[in-house]
């Protein structure tokens, strides 16, 4: 006779997976804020549960099944969260005055430490860096939620049909045809997601130098020869985006708020599995928290920025509101 399984059982094996399910509901949510809740809320379920828990598939599923189920139910009062880039067409006059909307549920950067993305990291088998990236993120946010969970649970996790039916309550012909429908429309919004995320290069190393110096010395003419020709540039709350490397420019001229030399500092952190930088603005010469700024690198250019300047984020990555160390180093 085995002994019935206890709280203190669950929580020794289920702990070491908390950082991978908050991959999964990351994805799923598009907000690290809401996937911490909703991990939080599965873990309960599973808690409370698992003395009923029979072993007919590993703890790892069993805890997949529950935190996707979590999401679904959550999807159901929720919008999805998109970027500006999924809103409409680029602005056109850089120069003009930026519209804002807080009322929007953007995108959320998720920080590397928190998913497991880093490239060393044990838990990378699961959530490796390209399932993580801020394209994929936001291009999930198009599908319907249960198209959203078959194909993270498919093409993602690498689970079986069978498998993903039973977790969203589907047939197995039901899961091939969601599926289908929603690898089609993932190619439609987003065709470039599949490209392979690759380490860094050298030159893309030095590439990042180049670009802090520019930023950190106001160089903005210096700034326009680092962007591929199609770059992009977004920053919700602000619901336009930016396209070109002229658009770029002209944005950062007229409405960044630093002036001068040394007005702004990039420190590097990791985000989606990408380079990243928490940028700090110099006001009465104390440097404050500005935004998360997330790159997406084409060869040795950058060919997208995303600036989020949601004041939370900088809690979330573990950086004080104000910046009094080295900038780079």
């Amino acid at each position: 006779m085995t002994d019935k399984p206890t709280s203190e059982d669950f929580l020794r094996q289920a702990d070491p997976m908390r950082r991978e399910l908050l991959a999964h509901c990351y994805r799923m949510m598009g907000s690290v804020h809401d996937a911490e809740d909703l991990v939080q809320e599965t873990y309960l379920r599973a808690w409370k549960a698992y003395e009923g828990f029979e072993g007919r598939s590993s703890l790892r599923t069993w805890l997949y099944r529950i935190a996707t189920t979590t999401c679904l139910t959550a999807l159901d009062s929720r919008s999805r969260r998109p970027l500006p880039t999924g809103l409409g067409a680029p602005s056109q006059e850089a120069a003009a005055p930026l519209a804002r909307d807080d009322e929007v549920p953007w995108l959320e950067p998720a920080p590397d430490a928190l998913t497991g993305a880093g490239a060393d990291d044990p838990a990378a088998i699961v959530t490796s860096r390209e399932s993580i990236r801020l394209a994929l993120i936001a291009a999930l946010q198009h599908l319907p939620p249960r198209q959203r969970a078959v194909l993270v649970l498919r093409d993602v996790l690498r689970w079986k049909a069978a498998e993903v039916a039973e977790a969203v309550g589907v047939s197995t012909a039901a899961v091939n045809s969601l599926l289908q429908r929603a690898r089609a429309q993932l190619d439609e919004v987003a065709p470039s997601v599949d490209d392979p995320v690759e380490p860094l290069t050298s030159e893309q190393r030095d590439l990042l130098d180049r670009y802090v110096a520019a930023f950190e010395n106001y160089d903005v003419d210096g700034l326009v020869h680092l962007f591929t020709e199609d770059a992009v540039w977004e920053m919700p709350p602000f619901t336009g985006w930016y396209q070109g490397p002229e658009s770029i420019a002209e944005l950062t001229r007229t409405q960044c708020p630093a002036e001068r030399a040394g007005d702004l500092r990039l420190v590097p952190v990791a985000a989606n599995g990408q380079p990243a930088f928490a940028v700090y603005h110099r006001k009465d010469g104390v440097y404050g928290q500005f935004a998360i700024m997330v790159l997406t690198l084409s060869g040795d250019r950058v060919s997208h920025v995303g600036m989020f300047f949601e004041e939370q984020l900088f809690e979330t990555f573990g950086l004080p509101p104000k910046w009094e160390g080295s900038a780079t180093k």
